[in-house]
């Protein structure tokens, strides 16, 4: 039996970033993977919706074009294009993962993977040994209860991507980050779609001003907020409104969306650590198992792609040497690719006002942008904030809500990590005219010293 220094299951943007960090050092790797490369994040999550966003806005833009001199007649939107489309990128994206396993000496076996302790895995009738293991099993929608929920007609985000028509209404259960960006692409394309969220606002991780402008600018959205749903028929969605009353909304399909639970089935007997949220793991990702990480939505820390990422990154340092490599997670950007796009990295006030820490804060429209005016209009919506903290002045959390605020976020998060001050970032020299300029302008709005 060969022995790995390194045996990883599961090829999402954890599992695969994982094994190709570990067999560029030269090590051996064995990478397990159940379904196609890329897991969730590549086939059913964050490549597919993007795609499918980006057909919904060429859509619109062609359809809003004539201010802008360009004029388009009998302008249609095929589902099925968008979704051949779709399916072109994915596999290109596959075939790129594949590649990287390659070029980088990555044993990789197709196949369900049963874990029968720290150091070894069954797949089919083959055991593998291994010195370490990393768990990036990933996560799954996250079904509730509800009556009807099993209904034809009720998908789940993954399930709503083979679509092959357009429906006329939809009902989105869930104001997170997923049902937000589906009501955006379906009311894009002319479907009726209802957002039914049971807190008093959506994206909770969103500043509560940036999230009132963003519901105002999904235009054809309907919101319900502060709502429970009651019961799901085949035309219906029952729900109890905010005043306690009983409220239904009609629905051709909907949309369940109300977060995702970590695949932790199978490992249990390890005898792993795990809670509500998932495995639990230190910062290194090192579970209580010596010998076993556990890396993205499994361990729960953060459901983000690029969280998982840099989990592997620490997990694979830590293995194999820099003990010192710590994840951090007070500037991990964030974003919503919907239209309007929002993103942002570090606190909203609100979470700082909760942490004592005290600070103050510059809002500034980007209208005042020169890039945004000229491509978008002055009356187009679109918000800056920089927040810092009042004493020291260093910035803690930035939020953008406009086009090219996932393009932006980096920047902001970068500015945060190396705990800039206002001042330090006023003496940067921004890119003129770029939509970027406007967090150099909150950061002069909130200090006016030379």
């Amino acid at each position: 039996m060969e022995m790995y220094d390194l045996m990883v299951i599961g090829s999402g943007p954890g599992g695969y970033v994982a094994a190709e960090r570990a067999g560029a050092l030269g090590k051996r790797v064995l990478l397990v993977e159940k379904d196609q490369f890329g897991g969730v994040c590549t086939n059913r999550g964050c490549i597919p919706t993007k795609s499918l966003l980006n057909s919904a806005k060429q859509y619109r833009h062609a359809q809003e074009g004539e201010r802008f001199g360009v004029k388009a007649e009998g302008v249609t939107f095929s589902l099925a294009d968008a979704m051949a489309w779709k399916e072109e990128t994915i596999k290109t994206l596959r075939s790129g993962i594949e590649y990287l396993m390659k070029a980088n000496k990555v044993t990789v076996v197709f196949g369900e993977a049963k874990v029968l302790d720290a150091h070894h895995i069954q797949v089919g009738e083959t055991t593998y040994e291994g010195s370490y293991l990393i768990l990036a099993t990933g996560s799954s929608p996250f079904v509730p209860p509800i009556p009807g929920s099993k209904l034809e007609h009720v998908l789940t985000s993954d399930q709503i991507l083979t679509l092959t028509e357009i429906p006329s209404s939809l009902v989105v259960i869930g104001g997170g980050v997923i049902g937000i960006e589906f009501a955006s692409f379906f009311s894009m394309i002319g479907t009726k779609v209802t957002v039914i969220e049971m807190m008093s606002e959506i994206l909770p991780m969103m500043d509560a001003e940036f999230a009132k402008l963003m519901r105002r600018e999904l235009k054809g959205v309907d919101f319900h907020l502060g709502c429970k749903v009651e019961e799901i028929t085949a035309e219906e969605v029952r729900y109890t409104d905010a005043k306690g009353e009983k409220q239904a909304v009609p629905a051709s399909l909907v949309l369940m969306s109300v977060g995702r639970k970590p695949n932790t089935q199978g490992l249990e007997q390890l005898g792993l650590d795990i809670d509500r949220r998932g495995v639990v793991v230190n910062d290194r990702m090192q579970t209580n198992l010596s010998t076993v990480y556990a890396i993205g939505d499994v361990n729960g820390r953060s459901l983000l792609a690029h969280s998982a990422s840099r989990m592997a990154e620490v997990a694979v340092a830590n293995i194999f040497g820099n003990k010192q490599m710590r994840m951090r997670y007070h500037a991990i950007p964030w974003a919503v690719y919907g239209n309007p796009e929002s993103a942002g990295a570090g606190m909203t006030e609100s979470e700082a006002e909760k942490l004592g820490i005290p600070v103050r804060s510059q809002t500034v429209q980007m209208r005042a942008n020169g890039r945004f005016l000229a491509e978008h209009g002055k009356k187009a919506a679109g918000l800056v904030k920089v927040i810092c903290h009042r004493d020291t002045q260093t910035i803690v959390g930035i939020h953008l809500l406009g086009p090219y605020s996932s393009e932006m976020i980096w920047g902001a998060s970068a500015l945060i990590e190396a705990e800039l001050r206002v001042q330090d970032v006023k003496e940067i020299v921004f890119p003129h005219p770029s939509v970027s300029e406007l967090i150099k302008d909150a950061c002069f709005a909130l200090d006016h010293t030379l």
